[in-house]
This record gives C-alpha cells, structure tokens and sequence, in this order.
C-alpha cells in the first residue's frame, strides 16, 4: 500500500508540474482510492467454518499449518467477540493457554495485597466488584461494600481511578490484620 501510495503521488505530482489541473488530479485520485477500496470488499467472504479460520490464520501465520490450527481452536474456544493475545514462549512448543479469568494492565496500589506465594500476585475466586470512576479517599464511601462482602464471605475487588488516604489505610489493615480478602486496583 506504501509503495503504490508514493507511485500515485510521485505520478500526480509529474502530471501536475507539466500542467494537468491539481483539482482534476486529486479528484481522480480519490475515485481510484474508493474502487480500490471497494474492490477487496465485493470479492470477500465471511469466515464461518473452524477449517476456514484455520487457512486464513495459516496464511497469516506465512504456512504453518499448526499455528493456524491453535488460532482457530482459540477463535473457537473464546468466541468470535473474545480477546486473543499472541505471546513468544519460553519454551520450542507451541500451545494454547484459555485464561479464564479478568487481568488488568495496571496492579494492586499497594503489595500489601498480595495473597498468593506464586508470584506477586493477588488472586480471588467468586469475588464481588466495585467499580468507581472516582478517586476513593474516604472509607465512608466504601462501608457498605466491604460490609456486604465481609457479610458474605466474599473477596472484594476495588476498581477505580485512584485510591489513597484513609481509605487505603483502611483496606490495608482490613487485608493484614483481619484477613478480609480486598484488593484495590
């Protein structure tokens, strides 16, 4: 697309400094950009089938056929809608890994929340979720959360821009001293 994209311009610029109109030139331009466009589109079909998400990701993958078998197993695994991430591994295998779960690019906003020994990690099962889209600097504002998960025995996942003051304070110790499962990211 590059390459064609400077020969259109290097092209229209010759056509112009010999005298063609800059107006006709550029209108011409913009009618092959829409065919061109269009093109590619009138001769597409959807992919529908596990075996054709297979050859498409094989092509992408410039032919190997097990890389595009594992993508279209991931396709089929997390839905067409899913979130796929391709990473290099550690190790010569190729392989597939459904993380079943919620990640955040960003962490807990403080180490005290850690509660696993694998890692630096902080991991909950069947948690409840607050989300706010506020900074948290008071506790008041968080009572009756903690006090409906602490009431159901439920770790409780905080979700928010920002939090800090008293009300970090206040999780941290709930984390620490009376080990109420909370994390704020």
């Amino acid at each position: 697309a590059t390459v064609l994209a400077c020969s259109i311009a290097k092209e229209g610029f010759e056509k112009i400094s010999k005298g063609a109109n800059p107006v006709e030139i550029r209108r011409g331009v913009m009618l092959a950009v829409d065919a061109v466009i269009a093109e590619p589109k009138k001769q597409s079909k959807p992919v529908t089938t596990p075996e054709e998400i297979a050859q498409v990701a094989t092509i992408s993958a410039s032919g190997d056929k097990e890389i595009g078998h594992i993508l279209s197993d991931a396709v089929k695994k997390v839905g067409r809608k899913g979130v796929i991430t391709v990473k290099d591994g550690k190790t010569l295998n190729d392989g597939l890994e459904i993380i079943e779960s919620l990640k955040f690019d960003r962490g807990y906003v403080s180490p005290y929340f850690i509660n696993t020994s694998k890692g630096q990690k902080c991991e909950f099962q069947e948690a409840y979720v607050l989300l706010s889209e506020k900074k948290i600097s008071s506790v008041q504002s968080i009572v009756p959360a903690l006090e409906t998960a602490s009431a159901h025995r439920k770790p409780l996942v905080i979700i928010t821009e920002d939090v800090g003051g008293e009300a970090l304070s206040t999780l941290v110790l709930n984390s620490l001293k009376i080990d109420f499962q909370v994390v704020a990211v």
